[in-house]
């Protein structure tokens, strides 16, 4: 007898990254020796201040419920963050603490995307924007960003109707790297301004520039585009907690008030001692991220360069994130296909373009050691001078 589940469940379609992750976690236990360029997660543990600010919370015994959205210490010092490094002035009332960046994604796009509403989304885009419009019955309408990834105002007027309801930006980009223009940002502004068309920014990966750029934050442009725009960030990342889920955002209060209606019906409080910790995160010593950051960029000039070393695969530079995205549409395989045979045949792992949206990118974290980078760079190179290819 066959179950008969919500229709909505057949318009999800498993997170292709995970997938990935963990098909080359079970063959590095079977004993293969597998490099995994998949993962879209630090390879640095979590900084001992913020591991000792949780084991003092549990000590403490703060281990019971907490406001839906967050306590008030976490809240300030969400706020605190913002005003202090993206220019932006939240009261309290206009920022919310979730169960993770994706968590608070989902509670947004809930919150403001119904039946019917287009949602602009710049392609390549993060695996789970798409099918979380789809679960808000929404519309995704795919803006494609050209070879340099680089979203622009103009393509963005063209996606314009009169459904659109949300525009997202991503910035620094997962999966690309890319960096939208400050020059751009404003139009783009401008145009949700004009049309009060609301903005998502998720600015995850924003401590993650190269070469001394920086991102600008749209809700700091002026107070009208604040008020049309909902910042959404997370610990995951910037501070190597990605198992902690934490995440957070700034938004207009009737938004705010939205989205921790929802996650009082669904998993109420983040973890209290995650809390905790968190507070320690945001406003403790911040030498670790630099650390980290200097890293990431000396690992993705490596990884650049080798790619760029191989036939039949090309890849611009990323500015920011810890990703690498190449095209290798000269190999006339599909990115499905590449993927596949390069785990099998060459125990190198990393993420088909399709499912951002580009079946002719692969997707490659250089969220890994400086011998595991050559190493899968070594056995990428050798495979695809394989004479099967």
């Amino acid at each position: 007898m066959s179950l008969k589940l919500a229709k909505r469940t057949s318009q999800i379609s498993p997170s292709m990254t995970i997938a990935v992750d963990s098909k080359a976690k079970q063959m590095k236990k079977e004993g293969k020796d597998i490099i995994i360029f998949g993962a879209g997660e630090p390879d640095f543990p979590t900084p001992q201040n913020i591991k000792e600010a949780a084991i003092k919370g549990i000590n403490n015994n703060f281990t019971r419920y907490t406001p839906t959205g967050g306590i008030p210490e976490l809240k300030k010092a969400v706020a605190d963050k913002f005003k202090r490094e993206n220019r932006i002035d939240y009261d309290l009332s206009e920022v919310t603490i979730s169960c993770g960046g994706k968590h608070t994604l989902f509670n947004a796009i809930m919150s403001v995307v119904g039946k019917g509403d287009e949602v602009i989304l710049p392609s390549p885009y993060w695996v789970s924007y798409y099918d979380m419009i789809k679960i808000a019955e929404g519309t995704p309408v795919i803006c494609n960003t050209g070879k340099n990834f680089k979203l622009s105002s103009a393509d963005v007027r063209k996606k314009i109707t009169g459904k659109t309801k949300l525009i997202i930006l991503n910035s620094p980009s997962n999966p690309t790297g890319a960096v939208i223009d400050e020059k751009e940002l404003k139009k783009i502004a401008e145009i949700a301004v004009g049309k009060n068309i609301l903005m998502i920014s998720d600015e995850v990966y924003e401590h993650f520039i190269y070469g001394g750029g920086k991102n600008k934050s749209a809700a700091s442009l002026n107070d009208e585009t604040k008020n049309l725009t909902i910042t959404v960030n997370s610990l995951s990342k910037t501070y190597s907690m990605t198992g902690w889920r934490i995440g957070f955002c700034g938004a207009n209060k009737e938004i705010i008030k939205s989205m921790e209606s929802i996650q009082s019906q669904s998993t109420g409080n983040p973890t209290s001692i995650a809390q905790i910790a968190a507070v320690e995160a945001l406003s403790g010593q911040q030498e670790s991220v630099k650390e980290m950051v200097t890293a990431f960029e000396k690992r993705r000039n490596i990884m650049v360069k080798r790619l760029n070393e191989m036939g039949g695969v090309e890849c611009i530079k990323p500015e920011g994130a810890f990703y690498c995205f190449p095209d290798i549409s000269k190999t006339k395989m599909s990115s499905a296909v590449f993927s596949s045979k390069l785990l099998e045949e060459s125990l190198v792992a990393l993420v088909p373009g399709i499912a951002f949206g580009s079946d002719k990118h692969v997707r490659l974290s250089y969220a890994a050691s400086v011998e595991d980078i050559n190493k899968g760079m070594d056995r990428m190179e050798k495979w695809l001078k394989s004479a099967k290819h």
